[in-house]
């Protein structure tokens, strides 16, 4: 058995412990594909044919604990092997089925809530191949209503989901469904545009009325109901308060709310009480997150119980209280206010507790915030691991012109949210706060998003986040405009280069000038960036004067225009006749250096490998 630990989560976006992802072959021909699949880190562990124990044994012994499947082989087989292990769909794995050479995934068992049709999308993505989905919510690209809430942080309550579901199948009139509580953003999914959207009263003051069918909502009730975490915990005890103090205290207040224990985002107290045993039980046993405040910042909050006991005990009047709504975040609501438990048979201790509702869910911990550079607009020029990670988003998040190069790969449950070309903080506080909120974001730049794009600014975004409270951050290169242009132009790029920036909206121009200087006089190969515009129409020819100072006039340049777009064009031209006025922002200007030189259409720039010297 061949194990590959590549999958850096050890949870589920529900928060639920992460199950491992088995992937196995049964011939020689599988052998190859289960190779990428774990290079892909697509499982974390792979069973060839020759492995001991084998595939059947490792799929018999796994399967109770194993969250999917892949399986590389034949549909009958598969269904043959695995019918005499199913015991019911909410405990069986995952099963997707690959063919050997990774063109088709069929997500056999396990579509829905067992996250079938999502891995077969990944796989598919990954290798660029197809996810083949065979059920009647896919076919009619609608949400699975019983599953889709996970992608957007939320926790899935009580319910006759198989019911829904089957409702929903019918299609005989529109599924009724309320957004009470979270984001209402997943309402303008194109997957959800058959749903009925209803107001009802609240369930926590009118039980007695009518529910829609589904509904997002903090309070536990009648009907299927997801439950974004949305509520914090302020707590407050006493040094070796026991645990059984604080789990009445939560539960009961709870209860009496009629509050879901799925919508709590977490715990909250002061920072005194980091060491405290009970709380870190508490927090460890629920999976609840904990943030831990100073009692300067806690004095600071506006309370309405405020204690001057606490405060000469604390250094602050309120820590239950304070902590929920400091928590929370601007806008909060106080649902319930401090409230004290003491010791019950052979316990001890006293607690207080209040709680707070935050105008968002917050879900980082669950939360992923994905760099994707998208390259030059091309789809065939999408790397495999940005495809995937477009694949994985919930929500994508970019400029509407990169994101239109991008739409045929959309699947109609993700939410695409479009931002003007100059709101580049805006659009990466956007992506930020999406993902703080337990969500997957996309947050996509054209070309590689390191280059001249948007992964400095979200970084630093998120590196002013509280350590304890950021996503996830990855960064997906791509193909940057200076690659494609280099292969199209030949091979300039053989000795050192450097890109520059022409456009002083970020930059003086004082520093731009350097810096050209600086490449003239290390007669760098230069890649020209934000060449030109109607409102900065003289800094090209600037540049022009420049590198001049430091290589001759024949020197080949290249202007690459609308690269991997339908409108592309190359053209080469020498430095001292360098056409200008053909140059706009979407052309990338690459200037060779003292050595390239240009022949049959080619521009080459010699790397001078021994032995390698032509005529």
């Amino acid at each position: 058995m061949t194990s590959h630990t590549s999958l850096n989560a050890t949870h589920n976006a529900d928060g639920a412990p992460r199950r491992p992802i088995w992937a196995l072959g049964f011939s020689a021909a599988s052998t190859p594909l289960l190779e990428r699949l774990a290079q892909a880190g697509l499982v974390d562990g792979r069973v060839g044919p020759d492995d001991e124990p084998t595939p059947r044994d490792c799929l018999a012994d796994q399967w109770p604990s194993a969250g999917a499947f892949v399986i590389v082989g034949a549909c009958g087989l598969v269904t043959r092997l695995i019918a005499p292990l199913l015991t019911g769909k909410d405990s069986d794995p995952a099963v997707v089925v690959v063919d050997a050479e990774g063109r088709f995934a069929i997500p056999l068992l396990g579509g829905h809530a067992a996250g079938a049709d999502r891995l077969s999308q990944r796989i598919a993505a990954s290798f660029g191949g197809q996810a083949v989905l065979t059920g009647a919510t896919a076919a009619a690209a609608r949400l699975s209503l019983d599953s889709f809430g996970t992608a957007w942080g939320w926790r899935r309550g009580a319910g006759d989901w198989n019911a829904l579901m089957h409702a929903a199948a019918r299609g005989e009139e529109p599924v009724a469904v309320e957004a009470r509580h979270g984001s209402r953003r997943w309402l303008e999914l194109p997957a959800a545009a058959g749903l009925q959207t209803v107001c009802s009263p609240d369930a926590a003051s009118s039980p007695e009325a009518a529910h829609p069918a589904m509904v997002v909502d903090i309070h536990a009730g009648q009907g299927c109901r997801w439950h974004p975490p949305s509520l914090w915990l302020g707590l407050g005890c006493e040094r070796n308060t026991s645990l059984s103090l604080l789990e009445r205290l939560v539960d009961q207040t709870l209860a009496e709310l009629q509050l879901a224990p799925e919508a709590v985002a977490g715990l909250a107290s002061i920072d005194r009480k980091a060491d405290e045993p009970a709380l870190l039980a508490l927090a460890a046993q629920r999976q609840w997150p904990v943030r831990w405040f100073a009692a300067a910042s806690l004095a600071e909050v506006p309370v309405p119980n405020p204690s001057a006991a606490v405060a000469a005990e604390m250094g602050t009047a309120s820590v239950a209280e304070a902590a929920a709504l400091l928590v929370s975040g601007p806008g909060a609501q106080l649902l319930q206010a401090k409230r004290i438990e003491r010791t019950s048979g052979g316990e001890q201790g006293a607690a207080t507790l209040a709680i707070a509702l935050a105008e968002s869910q917050w879900a980082p911990q669950r939360g992923q915030l994905h760099l994707v550079g998208s390259g030059p607009g091309s789809l065939d020029l999408l790397t495999g691991d940005a495809r995937r990670a477009l694949a994985d988003a919930t929500v994508w998040v970019g400029y509407g012109l990169y994101l239109d190069l991008l739409e045929p790969l959309r699947r109609p449950d993700q939410l695409r949210c479009d931002g003007q070309l100059t709101e580049e903080r805006a659009r990466c506080a956007l992506a930020l706060e999406l993902a703080s909120q337990g969500l997957n974001v996309a947050l996509v730049s054209s070309g590689d998003s390191g280059i001249y794009a948007m992964a400095g600014l979200a970084l630093e975004l998120w590196l002013a986040q509280p350590a304890d409270g950021r996503p996830s951050f990855a960064v997906h290169p791509g193909i940057s405009a200076l690659q494609l242009a280099a292969a199209r132009a030949g091979a300039p790029l053989m000795h050192d280069f450097c890109t520059i920036s022409l456009s002083d909206r970020l930059t003086p121009w004082a520093v731009i000038e350097r810096r050209l200087q600086a490449a003239a006089t290390g007669d760098f190969v230069v890649a020209l960036y934000n060449p030109r515009s109607q409102g900065r129409d003289w800094q090209l020819a600037r540049a022009q004067e420049l590198l001049l100072q430091g290589r001759p006039a024949s020197t080949p340049v290249a202007l690459a225009r609308q690269l991997g777009r339908a409108d592309e064009a190359v053209s080469l031209h020498t430095l001292g006749e360098l056409p200008v006025e053909q140059v706009d922002m979407l052309t990338l200007v690459l200037v060779g250096n003292s050595s390239s030189y240009a022949r049959d259409g080619r521009m080459v720039t010699p790397r001078g490998y021994p032995g390698a010297e032509l005529s």
